[in-house]
This record gives C-alpha cells, structure tokens and sequence, in this order.
C-alpha cells in the first residue's frame, strides 16, 4: 500500500481570516509580556529606552511579516516557511529549516511552555510534586494534540477562544491600570535615558533579542497556508492585522507596568503583571493573572500543534521525512503522524527537562533562517517575475532589508554572546545534512506537492 494520502485527499481549507488573527496573536502572545518588562527595566534603566526598544522590535517584526504576506500569497500550500526557502534556495535549505523545527524550535517551544504551565503558575491554584508537574506538562501536550487530531476546524476554535481570553486579559490589564491605579505619567519620561554602553552591542542590543523574541509567532500562520480559505486575501490579512494588534498590547502593558510603578520598582519585580495588577485593583489581581497566563500559555502551545505538523506534512510530501507523517486521517483529513511525532518528541522533552538547553542553542540558526525567508522575496521577484503576487511587500525593499539586517544583528550577538552554544547549535542544524542525503535516497518518486483542496465551511 502507497504511504502516500490518496490524490484527492488534501488538507480542507476551512480556515477564515479571524483564525489567521487568532493563530498570529495567540501564538505571538506567551508569558513573556507578563513577566519578561522587569528584566530589561533592570538592564536599560530608563523608561524610555525601554518603551524604544519594544517600538523598534515591534517594526522590525511587522516588517518580516509583511514580507512573509507576500510569500504566503504567492505560495498558498502547506508547509510555509518550508515552501519560500525550497523555492528560492533550492530543498535541502527548506529541509535543513524544517528539521530545525522538529527537533529544535516546535518542540521545544511546546516542552518549554508545557513545563512553565505546570510548574511555575497552575501551582498558585493546586499543589503538585515534581512528577505530577511533569504528568501534567506531558497531559497539556497531548490534549491539545487530541483536539488538533479532530480536525483543524477544532484546533483553530480551541485557538480562537485561548486568543479572546488572553487579548481580553491583557485589555483588561491595561484599562484597569489606568483606570485604578495611583500611577503617574512622569514615569514615562524619568530617569531620561544615557547613551546605551556598548551601543547596539551593549544593553539596548540585548534587550531587542529578547524584545524580537517575544514577538516570535507571527511566522507560523503560514505553516497552514494550504487549510486557509482564499489564501491570497485572508493571509496577509490575518498576518497584518494580528502582528499589529499584539505590538499595541505589547507597548499598551508596557505603559501599564511603567504608569503604576517607576522603572526601578519594575526592574525588581519578578511577576510584574501580577504585582501591577494587585497595586491597581487588590489581591484578586494576582490570581486574575495567574489565570491569564495559564490560558495564554495554552494558546501559545496550541499554535504551535495547529502549525508546525503541516511543516513536516510538506516535508513528507517531499520525500525527505518520514513516510507515514504524509499521511492524512481519512475521516478527520489532519496530518495525524505529523502531530503525534512532534507531540512525543515534545513530551520526550518535557520528561527529560532538557529542552532549555536544547532552545538555546537555535536561536542563531532560528534568525538565519527568518533573514533567508525574508530574502526569498528578492530572490522569487528575480528568479520568478512571471509569479502570480496577489499581495506585494510594503515599502519594498527597504523594509525585507531592515529586517535582514536584524536578523544577521541576532545571529552575530548570539554568535559573540553565546558562542559555545552557537557552535552546538549549527552542530544540531547541520546534522540535518546526512539525513536529508539518507531519506533523498531512500525515498521514491516524491508525492504531487499540491493537490485539490477540499472546501469546507470556515472556522
């Protein structure tokens, strides 16, 4: 019997442009925003190179998505980023990315927020012990794997209503600060700000790594590209509009935290969302928020099982991964290999508490990646002019180009910052080189890479 999914089986384009908002900003959105402003308070110390860094970070990031729109539009199959890079650099570049993802970035983005659901804030409502926090970490994992086996219309509401509750918190978080709280706005302005040490290699350059990296996210919409209904139109509309909405709520809760407290009492906070909120409305803040990021973290992890499979769907599909992972659930039509491959790697883990270590080291390999996905749209408007571009880069090329160069900045400071890890990290990456060679070899004739879609109603 062939591995392959029968020709007029296809992943069902059943996705509407609100689940492509719900999908950027419910992924985009973890717990960074509600815990990580007190770091950089701490390491800038001025309010307004705080705020700056959040603006620049937001631009650059609204930049790389308004590239990948236009990708998305000319391009609207399932795999995403995979698809741009095999396009434009040829499949063992797109390969290289999508084992990357596997093994590295999807999994261990699910292991890390798994982990940080039930050992850092479930514990403000139920004790657990070390295992039960494991259990529960792994159970988180597998329950959004079991809705997003059902059908990506369920893992697309699942997602959707994760993203109402957390976009409501944190409006809810920003009105009630300013609302209620005794704050002030001169702790906007106050202290006034040095020149950065070290320039854009000193405090400021690592505050706009961490700043890029809570906006992460706004990339794996396009993984579902082919479960998206009139793709060429509700993509980049999904990817505008959600990248957009989650930089208003980034710098709005930053404006919070800064209103209420001035920026040295942010800087020692640990829980800076739980410590405003209690500051601005009482006691009930805390739990509020713990509640917050509990279903932020789970929509985070959902993104991540709503998306990522369909990368390894088109690998599959390709040829250069495992045969089974091509295969579609003949009732459910979701890539239910896919999903539970990444599901036990992830849970593997969870249980094995490597994954921090492991996140560390791709985070070079990760903004490679991004800065080649952004330059895949000079390199298509070259290499294939006659391409149908339902939407075109705004500002092009100045904005791929910035943020290019954003994405060489990261590499090299992770590079010079973390070299050990960097090192490790192209390690595991280049890897990837003799087990594509192996499953070039021993697959067959690869699978049609498009086939009908099957339409459906929206999600």
């Amino acid at each position: 019997m062939s591995h392959m999914s029968p020709p007029d089986r296809a992943l069902p384009r059943v996705l509407g442009p609100l689940s492509i908002v719900g999908i950027v900003v419910g992924t985009m959105i973890g717990s960074g925003i509600f815990i990580v402003p007190s770091a950089m308070a701490a390491d800038l110390g001025s309010p307004v190179l705080m705020l700056a860094v959040w603006v620049v970070g937001g631009v650059l990031s609204f930049f790389g998505a308004l590239s990948l729109s236009e990708l998305g539009a000319a391009y609207p199959q399932a795999g995403g980023m995979y698809v741009y890079l095999r396009e434009a650099y040829g499949p063992l570049v797109a390969f290289l990315f999508g084992w990357t993802l596997f093994l590295i970035i999807d999994a261990g983005s699910m292991a890390t927020l798994a982990v940080a659901f039930s050992s850092k804030y479930l514990p403000h409502f139920v004790a657990l012990s070390p295992v039960a926090t494991k259990l529960v970490a792994i159970a988180l994992i597998f329950a959004l794997a079991l809705v997003n086996f059902l059908g990506v219309k369920w893992g697309a509401l699942v997602q959707n209503l994760f993203t109402v509750i957390k976009f409501a918190a944190l409006v809810v978080l920003i009105g009630g600060v300013f609302a209620f709280a005794k704050g002030s706005v001169s702790h906007f302005v106050t202290p006034a700000p040095d020149a950065p040490a070290g320039g854009m290699l000193g405090p400021f350059g690592v505050a706009l790594v961490a700043v890029l990296w809570a906006f992460k996210g706004w990339e794996v919409s396009t993984f579902s590209a082919g479960e998206i209904k009139n793709p060429e139109k509700n993509l980049p509309f999904g990817i505008f509009v959600g990248t957009l909405l989650v930089i208003l709520l980034y710098l709005g809760a930053n404006l919070a935290y800064l209103y209420a407290f001035p920026v040295q009492e942010v800087a020692k906070s640990s829980r800076i969302a739980s410590d405003v909120m209690a500051f601005a409305v009482g006691p009930a803040g805390g739990t509020f928020i713990a509640l917050a990021i509990l279903f932020s973290i789970a929509g985070a992890c959902n993104g991540h099982l709503l998306t990522g499979p369909r990368v390894y769907y088109a690998m599959a599909r390709d040829g250069v991964f495992f045969k089974s992972v091509a295969k579609l659930h003949p009732r459910f039509l979701t890539p239910h290999f896919s999903l539970l491959a990444v599901s036990l790697w992830a849970a593997l883990l969870c249980a094995s508490g490597t994954f921090e270590q492991l996140f560390t080291y791709v985070v070079f390999g990760l903004w490679i990646f991004f800065g080649l996905t952004v330059g895949a749209v000079m390199i298509l408007r070259k290499k294939r002019p006659d391409l149908p571009r339902p939407y075109k880069t705004w500002g092009y090329p100045v904005t791929p180009v910035l943020f290019i160069l954003a994405a060489l900045y990261i590499s090299v400071n992770s590079l010079i910052a973390k070299f050990g890890n960097t090192v490790i990290g192209l390690i595991i990456i280049l890897l990837g080189i003799p087990a594509y060679v192996y499953w070039k070899r021993k697959a067959g004739k690869p699978q049609p890479r498009e086939a009908p879609s099957t339409p459906a109603a929206g999600a």
